[in-house]
């Protein structure tokens, strides 16, 4: 009692202990685990200075993954999401600086311009047009009878105000872009002012690197000097080894032989009757489907296919095979196989095509189509004498009268096994030959249908067993990786791999929001690792993946900004080291004669005409701007300098100027001028917006 009598009176004392013991934890975790507070931001980011939800981003998020399913990872939805809704903050700021609105009373003029709306037949009158009546009380009855129905529109309603708000915005920034007709002018003369030339290029190749050297001061000043060329966000650069799960030659011996053995009978011991039963091989076992799911990875398959549908290596040797036979084992794929052919029908698959003539009331007809049945049979049986008309073109009937999806391919209907039409159009061309041409009645209107082509079929059974690891592989390539981090971490990861014989593979300028690894694809943990505020430069870790394990190594961490002359020597270098080349071409070749210069240089004089300055390409050498410049700044018959152009130095004499003929009128030109130039509008404004704008991600702390 006199214990308890002692806690309760310093009772708060223990609980100030325990509370500063708990939030010295907690304040320690979270800066270990990501730089500080931010990790529990509840804004996914922010545009000039306005936060973006993160719960809302979230349920985009999902929104859009379910839409995309596997074809979008999440990270793709992420980076689309994020874009979505930067865009759409900066718009908003826009408009309500400008005062663009839409009122609710001028939603209907939204909704009429919307053809989801303004087509949908629930919302159109007699005449066919929308009736804004009729939308109006659809709406009003969507709020008395479902509320949920309602809602959903109401979401719609703001959509719908928001994109009309920014297409005013942009109207009004496109009614501003135009182009004058001295613009056009000068659009016309870049087009059909000419000139011809005689030129020598001298390579930069012809002069080995090892003569012009290229300082790191140099590399540097250079970036100084193009500083908006080499801004970059925050980036980092690892290795790592790759430690693939993939099946050792033992493990694939081993499902060799175990699918070998399935040939043969064999001989197990029955508990129940105390004797030894002879169980049947493949080749000879009467329930062919019990044996095979039994002893495959894959189902049996009652499906009698084509040749082409059979594995193209062995294509011809499973289709000639007799019934009864078997052949294997075999590889295809990442599988051993036997397969056994249980059956053979001749022209089991056809091919065809038909032109469909639907009418009102038949399955799934357009709501265009308002022919009888009575005036579609007769425009089908006009299509079939037409069909059967020497010289006639099939698929140009299909493709001008056909009511199907197959019309815009000529009506093909590709190669189908018994079965897969409906009745009628099925016992139609199966129980007919190749050519005939027919016409029947389903469902779905009249079917004019011609027989293309017929195949024999066959049914083979198939034993597959999958080629897989063994675990004894899978605790090998464990054992195989963790040891090469704990040495890698004791000792030089490159130097470990090379002694341990494993490759390594550098990936260098990830970004926050990278996933891909070269060679081995999504990898995201491992940029996130990368990224973590607490991973430092040679720090080492090894991931699970899906097949195996990576072993990484953080080799660099760049901060956002102007890029360091040691990241991008790469870029630059070869930039002044051409610079430096055309300089020593030039000092080397001291002389004003083209003749003089080719001759000096051990290269040929060469021609060119019709250059204009749209498309500075000269024949023989490429797109050279510069150099067709620097030719329509030369009088005719005059000689350039040396000039530093793309791939070599040059020298060129003008040999004809031609000037275009003057225009009554340049307004075809301003026209396209005008059209191209709005047509840009929308996203030109919406870099111009991004770029002016302080914008804070937080993606990489969430996903």
């Amino acid at each position: 009692m006199a214990v308890l009598e002692k806690i309760r009176k310093r009772s708060l004392i223990l609980i100030l202990v325990i509370g500063l013991a708990l939030f010295s934890f907690v304040i320690s975790d979270l800066f270990r685990n990501g730089g500080g507070m931010n990790n529990f931001t509840s804004s996914i980011g922010e545009v000039n200075g306005t936060a973006l939800s993160r719960a809302e981003f979230a349920d985009e998020v999902e929104y859009f993954s379910r839409q995309y399913g596997e074809r979008a990872s999440t990270v793709q939805v992420v980076n689309q999401v994020w874009e979505r809704q930067v865009q759409g903050t900066l718009l908003d700021e826009q408009c309500e600086a400008l005062g663009i609105n839409i009122e609710k009373d001028q939603i209907i003029n939204v909704v009429k311009a919307n053809p989801a709306f303004a087509q949908d037949s629930t919302f159109l009158n007699d005449a066919g047009l929308f009736d804004e009546d009729k939308f109006v009380e659809f709406i009003a009855d969507l709020r008395l009878n479902n509320p949920a129905a309602y809602e959903q529109w109401k979401l719609q309603e703001d959509a719908l105000i928001k994109s009309a708000r920014e297409q005013t915005y942009f109207n009004l920034i496109r009614a501003g872009v135009g182009a004058t007709l001295k613009e056009g002018e000068l659009a016309y003369k870049l087009e059909n002012d000419k000139v011809d030339i005689r030129y020598v290029k001298v390579p930069y190749n012809t002069i080995p690197d090892s003569l012009v050297s290229v300082s790191d001061s140099e590399i540097q000043k250079y970036i100084d000097q193009h500083k908006e060329e080499y801004k970059d966000e925050a980036s980092r650069d690892i290795q790592y080894v790759y430690f693939e799960e993939k099946p050792s030659d033992e493990d694939e011996k081993e499902i060799k032989d175990g699918i070998t053995a399935l040939l043969n009978g064999r001989v197990e011991y029955n508990s129940a009757t105390d004797t030894n039963d002879t169980l049947p091989g493949f080749s000879a076992v009467e329930n062919v489907a019990d044996f095979v799911n039994a002893n495959s990875d894959i189902p049996f398959d009652t499906t009698y296919v084509a040749k082409s549908a059979l594995p193209a290596s062995l294509a011809d040797t499973l289709f000639n095979l007799g019934v009864g036979q078997v052949y294997g084992p075999y590889k295809d794929g990442d599988h051993y196989k036997l397969s056994r052919m249980l059956g053979k029908k001749a022209g089991g698959s056809v091919k065809a095509s038909h032109v469909l003539i639907a009418y009102e009331g038949a399955m799934r007809a357009n709501p265009q189509v308002s022919r009888t049945r009575e005036e579609a049979e007769a425009k089908a049986k006009e299509i079939l004498g037409e069909a059967r008309k020497s010289g006639t073109d099939f698929a140009q009937l299909a493709r001008e009268n056909s009511d199907g999806p197959t019309a815009s391919r000529g009506g093909d209907l590709g190669y189908f096994t018994e079965g897969s039409m409906v009745p009628p159009f099925n016992d139609f061309v199966f129980a007919n030959e190749a050519g005939k041409i027919g016409m029947v009645e389903t469902d779905f209107g009249f079917h004019v249908i011609k027989i293309e082509d017929k195949q024999d079929v066959v049914q083979i059974a198939t034993i597959a067993r999958k080629v897989e690891p063994s675990q004894n592989t899978v605790n090998n390539l464990f054992t195989e990786a963790t040891r090469f981090e704990m040495e890698a971490t004791d000792g030089n990861f490159t130097d470990v791999a090379k002694e341990m014989k494993f490759q390594v593979r550098p990936v260098n300028n990830l970004k926050a929001m990278d996933e891909l690894l070269p060679g081995i694809g999504r990898q995201r943990s491992v940029v996130q690792w990368a990224f973590n505020n607490d991973t430092g430069a040679g720090d080492i870790k090894r991931f699970d993946v899906a097949s195996g394990y990576i072993v990484a190594q953080l080799t660099n961490k760049r901060k956002a900004g102007v890029a360091k002359a040691k990241d991008v020597a790469a870029l630059v270098r070869p930039i002044l080291r051409k610079q430096k080349k055309a300089q020593k071409i030039k000092e080397d070749s001291n002389t004003s004669s083209l003749d003089d210069f080719a001759s000096s240089n051990s290269v040929n004089v060469a021609t060119a005409t019709g250059l204009n300055m749209k498309t500075p390409t000269i024949s023989g050498a490429g797109r050279e701007p510069k150099v067709v410049g620097a030719a329509f700044a030369l009088d005719e018959g005059a000689t350039s300098g040396v000039i530093e152009g793309r791939d070599g130095a040059y020298m060129v004499t003008v040999t004809k100027k031609t000037e275009a003929a003057a225009q009554e009128n340049y307004a075809t030109y301003t026209n396209t001028l005008k059209t191209t130039n709005r047509n840009t509008v929308n996203g030109r404004v919406l870099s111009a917006l991004e770029e002016a704008a302080e914008i804070k991600d937080n993606r990489a702390l969430f996903y």
